[in-house]
């Protein structure tokens, strides 16, 4: 599926509030959908860059050979799922950014739909 099926197919993941497809390396979105008024995606994605650069740095230092498959930050109202896109030449450096909102989402779901979605995925 192209990028915009993708980001379409992660809007209808029960709870969605906003997805975003973003390169880490340089902090730019490829494509969003959803957020709003509350939700600037665009400063979302630059910012979860550097959560991912910053666990990246970590496990270099602790001399992991490991791979993040996803990232969950948990807040009171919301879900914010960030999930690495691995596995396939020339997408190692661009992660989905899933937010849900927690009194719809089923996380466990959300979190294998979006596999599915990056698995999918042609960029």
């Amino acid at each position: 599926m192209n990028i915009d099926t993708a980001l379409k197919e992660a809007m209808s993941i029960s709870g969605a509030v906003g997805v975003a497809l973003v390169d880490y390396d340089s902090g730019m979105s490829l494509g969003t959908s959803g957020g709003g008024d509350w939700l600037n995606l665009e400063i979302a994605a630059a910012g979860n860059t550097e959560v991912i650069r910053s666990k990246l740095r970590v496990m270099q230092s602790l001399g992991l050979s490991d791979t993040i498959e996803d990232i969950l930050i948990t807040l009171h109202r919301q879900y914010h799922l960030i999930r690495l896109m691995g596995g396939v030449k020339n997408r190692g450096s661009l992660f989905l950014y899933l937010v849900l909102e927690r009194d719809n989402a089923n996380l466990a779901l959300a979190r294998h739909q979006l596999k599915r979605i990056e698995n999918d995925l042609i960029v």
